[in-house]
């Protein structure tokens, strides 16, 4: 506690009721949040199974365990939940299974097969289609909007066909005893709030809960923190309202601004120091956030010294910016004799990376990008996935059609249609249905072998996962169904190698997995659907961070070059059409925000527009960042906008003028 600021203190000793902890950038939120539960467990005698602590993000829950971990010096945290809200909503639904209808080995599904089916109920073959209809069914359900309610609520054509549809695909995963995300927030929800002795159990369960990036909750998700709470309200929320940036997903400022509200003997307490960023880059940030309208003042600052000035790059379009942010890069670092992994290069979206990387490529620079293709979308990952799926619950029909099919097993489409006729008026999952007396009769022996074949092989599987060692029932699954030898006949060599070893390494991971938590294979698997990325050791590679302003969020860097602040691209021209500024301005905050040392920002005079090269001008957010503590180069400079820059500009005048006479 001693070497806490008095704020920091303050939030990890108050209890008299509902806090909410305004963490500025770089404030030390995540220490006041470990430290808080230390200090519940070893000062007031709750017990670690009564604490939950719920983040956003699997890697946040990893490094607050190992926190905690290290705090508590090896004493017992046995039961401590600290996890994401989804990860908690799996927990509830397994345990509560049988009150909602489910089996506790239901299936989650992932966005690929929810939109596989939700295509398939559209009846369409428009994937852009079919994308926003999940994009509106998702909405809906975060939102808590039940089927029959958006059918009722429906503007117009397109909208009563979504609400159609949600209705169907509700019936579907039900039928497939599968669930989607946002599920695992509604369902919870519903749960609670129409079964009160559940209700009642899970608020005496937990009995202290502590939100982190509280402004990124979405409805379903306060609602579940409220129905956890209940009139105990003893819970602290951490949040900022100022790196609220995930509008367009859902999370809802009004949560932050509801607080107050729903909660009159909330405490507010702020942490305003910044342990991360220089002074320049702090008066930066804090200059241009003031232009956004405010939940609640507050202004960082930092003991760390004025540090270098915020550097500013004019450059005539995109390829020279790369070329110039690569070679200032290279410079600095030789200058300063600093590793690759102290920088960044951070960007509003992903198509800015290309140019980036094509000259880091020819300088020989590592790097590492953010938000490529998740290692569980790769189509050899999901085929593994489908079988784990389906040992785990065989009522799983998107796992059964992938695995009966990749790798072929002598089951033909036809066959499978008419099994999928023959469960649908029987009312029967695929494998339930492929072992029915009525389903031989309508197929041929030797159609009907080779899916007995496959649904016996699953079902022995199946017995041996449930109790023998996860590593070797993987093994016996590889074997078995000779992927190794498939993926050859699929692909050259080189490529079909890299398949493999991809293969082996989601099981040796599994299999190291299941043996640390003492799981079996069958229960190691049905979290498989959660994980948004294996559990690699990268923190040590010495690579430069290339990243999207969003996934960013959360980390830090010693050096930041933020590209492309430009009207347009950041301010985005559609949320500037959309009326959303404020949350682009959010996002720039966020991005000055990440850096430690120094900050150097670029912007392009022209950018490629299709086959078009057309002129752009600098952001205004870089005006709003005033000029003091900002060094110009290059052309383009006086285009920049600045609000106060002419009524200066004008007294200077007066000044020297006053001088000369």
């Amino acid at each position: 506690m001693s070497v806490l600021n008095p704020q920091q203190r303050e939030a990890i000793r108050y209890l008299d009721g509902p806090l909410l902890v305004l963490a500025g950038a770089g404030s030390g939120k995540t220490r006041v949040i470990t430290e808080k539960i230390v200090y519940l467990i070893e000062s007031c005698g709750l017990q670690p199974r009564n604490i939950a602590a719920i983040t956003f993000t699997n890697k946040a829950a990893r490094e607050m365990q190992q926190r905690v971990g290290k705090l508590l010096a090896g004493r017992s945290a046995a039961g401590l939940v600290i996890s994401t809200f989804h990860a908690l909503g799996v927990r509830m639904l397994r345990e509560e299974a049988k009150a909602i209808g489910y089996k506790p080995a239901f299936s989650i599904l992932d966005s690929a097969d929810c939109l596989a089916i939700l295509a398939e109920l559209a009846g369409s073959v428009d994937k852009a289609a079919a994308r926003r209809l999940q994009w509106q069914i998702s909405s809906w359900k975060s939102a808590l909007v039940l089927p029959a309610e958006a059918a009722g609520t429906a503007g117009n054509d397109s909208e009563a066909r979504a609400a159609q549809v949600y209705a169907s695909y509700t019936t579907t995963l039900r039928a497939y005893q599968a669930v989607d995300f946002d599920d695992l927030i509604a369902l919870p929800v519903r749960l609670l709030e129409t079964q009160p002795a559940l209700r009642e159990k899970w608020q005496n369960r937990l009995r202290y809960l502590l939100i982190d990036e509280y402004q990124d909750t979405n409805a379903g998700q306060y609602a579940l923190l409220r129905l956890l709470a209940g009139q105990r309200a003893a819970f602290t929320a951490v949040g900022d309202d100022d790196q609220s940036i995930y509008g367009w997903r859902g999370a809802d400022l009004a949560n932050l601004r509801g607080l107050p509200r729903d909660y009159p003997n909330l405490k507010l307490i702020k942490l305003e120091q910044n342990y991360r960023s220089t002074a320049r880059i702090l008066k930066a940030a804090n200059a241009l956030i003031a232009n956004n309208e405010k939940l609640f003042d507050k202004s960082l600052w930092s003991e760390l010294g004025p540090g270098d000035p915020i550097t500013v790059s004019a450059c005539p379009d995109q390829a020279r910016e790369a070329e110039s942010v690569v070679m200032k890069l290279q410079a600095h670092r030789f200058e300063h004799r600093g590793r690759f992994s102290d920088y960044a290069i951070l960007y509003r979206g992903n198509f800015q990376a290309r140019a980036v990387e094509q000259f880091l490529r020819n300088q020989r620079v590592p790097y590492r990008l953010s938000g490529g293709q998740s290692f569980f979308d790769k189509a050899e990952i999901r085929d593994v996935a489908a079988y784990l799926r389906l040992l785990a619950n065989t009522d799983d029909d998107p796992a059964f059609i992938r695995a009966v099919s990749a790798p072929r097993r002598g089951v033909g489409s036809s066959t499978l249609q008419v099994l999928g006729e023959y469960a649908g008026e029987r009312h029967l999952s695929l494998f339930t249905a492929a072992f029915e007396q009525g389903f031989a009769q309508r197929v041929q022996p030797r159609q009907l072998s080779p899916l007995l074949e496959f649904g016996d092989f699953v079902r022995r599987l199946q017995q041996r996962a449930g109790r023998e060692p996860a590593a070797s029932v993987l093994d016996e699954l590889l074997t078995g169904i000779a992927y190794e030898d498939w993926l050859r006949t699929q692909d050259e060599a080189r490529t079909a190698r890299t398949r493999w070893e991809n293969v082996r390494e989601l099981c040796d991971w599994l299999g190291r997995k299941a043996d640390e938590e003492g799981k079996t294979l069958l229960e190691a698997a049905q979290g498989i659907a959660l994980v948004s990325m294996i559990e690699k050791d990268e923190v040590d590679a010495d690579a430069v961070q290339l990243s999207t302003l969003h996934a960013a969020k959360g980390l830090e860097f010693k050096h930041v070059f933020l590209i492309g602040v430009e009207e347009g691209v950041l301010p985005h021209r559609e949320a500037q059409a959309e009326n959303r500024l404020e949350e682009e301005r959010r996002l720039m905050y966020v991005g000055i925000t990440r850096a430690q040392r120094s900050l150097h920002l670029s912007y392009a005079e022209k950018r490629q527009q299709g086959r078009q090269l057309m002129a752009s001008e600098a952001s205004r957010f870089i005006g709003e960042m005033g000029r003091e503590d900002l060094r110009f180069v290059g052309g383009g400079s006086d285009g920049v906008p600045d609000k106060a820059g002419g009524a200066q500009r004008l007294a200077a005048i007066r000044a020297m003028l006053g001088r000369a006479g």
